[in-house]
């Protein structure tokens, strides 16, 4: 029995609308020791989201205390809302040899590339501009003025990522399948797994 492998910190990013969640989705079903990061937020829960399973929907008062006592490896305010990644849990799955996937935006993304450095950190970009605003405007859970929105951030967040130097991986999601085998062959190289 050889020394037990030390797990890592996958950060997917990109903006909304590009199938983050569905890519994390298919890393978690495809890789036998993972596990999601469950990201607290003071934003409200939509319909279909239980507390504790997609996020952990906490006080802007839980937050600050949460912040003040060093207990989020990272945290970002998006739309009005804040967001951040609870440290714990991390490291505790991370020193167990799991695999974590952490689906955050590029500000969170940037304090990971400076706090957890061996993280391996994949932005999702759309296969184009058009096919993002189809895709945000497929969501029947948003008004048209948030959907603007949300598409001139994905521009500052596209420009950010690039420039940054703190995603050393892109990749471009038209086919789900295929983005999800990308990333699996990221972690794989990265862990020096298969």
């Amino acid at each position: 029995m050889g020394e037990k492998r030390r797990g890592r910190l996958v950060v997917i990013s990109g903006p909304s609308g590009t199938g983050k969640t569905s890519i994390c989705d298919g890393l978690l079903k495809r890789i036998p020791n993972s596990r999601w990061s469950v990201s607290v937020t003071t934003r409200p829960r939509r319909g279909h989201e239980v507390d504790g399973q997609h996020y952990c929907f906490v006080t802007c008062e839980r937050f600050e205390h949460m912040l003040a006592n060093d207990e989020l490896l990272e945290h970002a305010e998006y739309l009005g809302h804040r967001y951040g990644t609870p440290r714990a849990p991390v490291e505790q799955a991370v020193e167990r040899g799991d695999i974590v996937i952490l689906e955050i935006d590029v500000q969170g993304g940037a304090q990971i590339a400076q706090r957890v450095p061996d993280s391996i950190r994949v932005f999702v970009l759309p296969p184009t501009m058009e096919t993002l605003q189809a895709r945000l405007g497929g969501r029947q859970t948003e008004s048209d003025a948030l959907q603007c929105k949300r598409l001139a951030e994905a521009d500052g967040e596209i420009g950010f990522a690039k420039s940054s130097g703190h995603y050393p991986y892109f990749i471009t999601n038209d086919i789900l399948n295929n983005s999800v085998e990308r990333v699996l062959e990221i972690i794989r190289q990265e862990t020096g797994q298969g």
